[in-house]
């Protein structure tokens, strides 16, 4: 099983950085294949707690091999101060590689994101003003700047130069924000352009080889699947293809190399940003499960809007992957709760939908149909096998599994390593 792919099921902060590295000693490479600097992955290492943000979660394990594909949009300053970091810890980051393909986050991508979300107002989507958004804009547009750009100052000018003329026209007289110039884009990034040129390569045809190798090879998703830009909640999304499918677009490998698909699901739900979420708490619940979470973003620090687990999310998401194996994390969260909410279908205008409604409109008003299964008050940190858990949490699981529409291979119950439950291994 050379080519597994892990992704987000809900909205993201799922802890896919913790099950990309519970692979990481059998692991060869992981690739980042989609995002940028907009989602962090947040992992534990012993009394170490590493928070990243661009790079894959791979870096932190000895002897993987970190790529950032083609699909991933890179701010040169955010990469090199999350390297710098590392380094200063004592970790080898020389084992990184970047797709020449990859697109460059630029000031003006920063500039706009900024300023066009505080425009739309109460329309805003929720961005995190980094620049994702513009820069893959701008990549759809053909006016994106590439890494290999940096190695041509010719073709970089004259690609600055080109996404210019159009962009200081909306800041300048749409934004009345100052106009910027070409020669500050360039000098910019050519500071960047002998650091980054030795991680440069085809890593397509590094992948490639690697997976004819017989090498393990784990795709790495940003954001999650109801923040992908065609299968999420549109227009409240990322810019980016967050589902299994991105990982062979994302990173030039094709789509028969994947040979299993990991999703990473909360035993609850949890959300970052606007738009529509069925089973959203406002109450002393919300701010309960919120707080014993710890639900607050990696990279921004927001408070994340916090729900209970939602069924028909998951086999959404199974279908639209063809999600093989779940990882649910989180377990212990729930700990002391005499009853577990659970949503197992929608009420639209009085109307049942044991799927997701189709129109956006429909999902919107959903409500949620709840099914109450008993808690357990006992610290399950511990637990390292099935048996290990309360009875009640064990019925917890079975039953989250029969309504997901796939199994449960792996649970996680705390935010150390070696705090998993492994009932299916994901490799073998």
């Amino acid at each position: 099983m050379p080519g597994i792919v892990i992704v987000g099921v809900q909205w993201g902060d799922e802890g896919k950085g913790k099950a990309t590295d519970l692979l990481g000693e059998r692991t060869d490479w992981v690739v980042k294949f989609n995002g940028g600097n907009n989602a962090g992955h947040t992992v534990v290492i012993g009394d170490e707690k590493y928070a990243l943000h661009l790079l894959p979660s791979g870096i932190l394990s000895p002897g993987v091999t970190p790529v950032i594909g083609n699909g991933v949009v890179v701010d040169l300053e955010v990469l090199f101060n999350e390297l710098e970091a590392l380094n200063a810890r004592g970790l080898d980051t020389s084992r990184l590689k970047i797709s020449a393909n990859a697109h460059i986050i630029t000031q003006y991508h920063r500039t706009l994101d900024k300023v066009t979300e505080r425009f739309l107002g109460k329309r805003m989507i929720g961005t995190t003003g980094r620049g994702i958004g513009p820069a893959y804009a701008d990549k759809i547009n053909r006016v994106g700047i590439r890494v290999q750009d940096l190695f041509d100052e010719n073709i970089l000018r004259q690609k600055v130069e080109g996404a210019l003329d159009q962009k200081n026209h909306l800041l300048v007289k749409i934004f009345n924000r100052r106009s910027i110039t070409a020669d500050e884009i360039v000098d910019d990034l050519l500071a960047y352009a002998e650091r980054v040129r030795p991680m440069v390569a085809d890593t397509s045809l590094l992948l490639n080889d690697a997976l004819e190798a017989g090498d393990v090879v784990v795709f790495e998703g940003g954001q999650a699947t109801m923040l992908d830009v065609d299968h999420g909640t549109y227009p409240f999304v990322t810019s980016s293809s967050a589902t299994a499918g991105g990982a062979a677009t994302g990173s030039g490998v094709g789509p028969n190399r994947l040979d299993r698909i990991v999703g990473i699901v909360k035993a609850y739900t949890t959300r970052v940003g606007s738009g529509p979420f069925p089973t959203e708490l406002f109450d002393e619940s919300g701010d309960w499960l919120r707080s014993r979470g710890f639900e607050f973003g990696t990279t921004t620090g927001r408070p994340r809007r916090v729900g209970w687990y939602d069924a028909p999310i998951t086999r959404y998401a199974t279908r639209i992957n063809g999600i093989t194996d779940l990882v649910l994390t989180k377990l212990d969260i729930l700990g002391g709760l005499e009853q577990i909410p659970v949503c197992v279908a929608y009420d639209v205008d009085g109307e049942r939908y044991d799927d997701l409604p189709v129109n956006q409109t429909d999902f919107h008003h959903a409500k949620p149909i709840l099914e109450y299964y008993p808690g357990w008050s006992e610290d399950i940190s511990s637990a390292r096998t099935f048996d290990d858990l309360p009875q009640t949490a064990q019925d917890y699981v079975l039953a989250l599994e029969k309504m997901s529409g796939t199994r449960i291979s792996v649970i996680g119950v705390g935010p150390a390593r070696d705090q998993v439950i492994v009932r299916h291994d994901l490799i073998d």
